[in-house]
């Protein structure tokens, strides 16, 4: 790692509370993402809620609007993305982001270059991973996960007037305690979506 971005990564945190009022009826997709199917939402919960007691199966989670719209008592949540699925894990262990994250582009173009280190060291699944993850999709352009031929995330800097970062996720806690989280192919997902049918029909 160089020095000024040791040094940067280094310095002590602007605390940032969540409420404790904040409930999983009140959790918000955490991610920025692209084709988000938050406008669904109001759509699909009247048809959701006479199906309430089953699984929900997304077998392209994404930004998890639908989801956390809907709040299944139980859900099984699927992606090709592994840096995604990586974040949603620590999700559910309660993340919390020491890292200082600020809206400047220097800072932003620091902290891709450390996360594209951790995937050049095959270091996908830590937490100092899942938190670039989400500093970079809220601080990237619109919301992008995009990589290069090298593998490289390659997203520039997003340019918001302002972020509102969230260091503690322990709100997330006990909804993703009860959903199952996959990193699988569509192919391999339908088979064991299938057989949850047919037990559920057959009860």
């Amino acid at each position: 790692m160089s020095r000024n971005l040791a040094t940067l990564l280094e310095q002590p945190p602007t605390p940032v509370l969540v409420p404790e009022s904040l409930l999983v009826t009140d959790a918000k997709p955490p991610l920025k993402w692209a084709g988000g199917k938050r406008w669904l939402v109001p759509h699909l919960r009247p048809i959701w809620e006479d199906h309430a007691y089953r699984r929900l199966v997304e077998p392209f989670c994404g930004g998890l609007a639908i989801t956390l719209g809907l709040r299944p008592q139980r859900a099984l949540l699927n992606d090709i993305n592994p840096h995604l699925v990586n974040f949603y894990r620590w999700l559910r262990k309660g993340l919390l982001i020491e890292m200082p994250m600020k809206n400047a582009e220097r800072h932003y173009y620091l902290a891709r270059a450390r996360f594209n280190s951790l995937l050049a060291d095959g270091l996908i699944r830590t937490q100092e991973a899942a938190g670039l993850f989400y500093y970079l999709n809220r601080t990237g352009y619109n919301g992008l996960c995009r990589f290069n031929s090298q593998g490289g995330f390659n997203v520039p800097f997003g340019r918001y007037q302002q972020i509102n970062y969230v260091r503690d996720f322990s709100p997330y806690v006990e909804p993703f305690s009860r959903w199952a989280i996959q990193l699988l192919r569509l192919r391999e997902v339908e088979p064991r979506t299938r057989r949850l049918c047919v037990r559920r029909s057959s009860l």
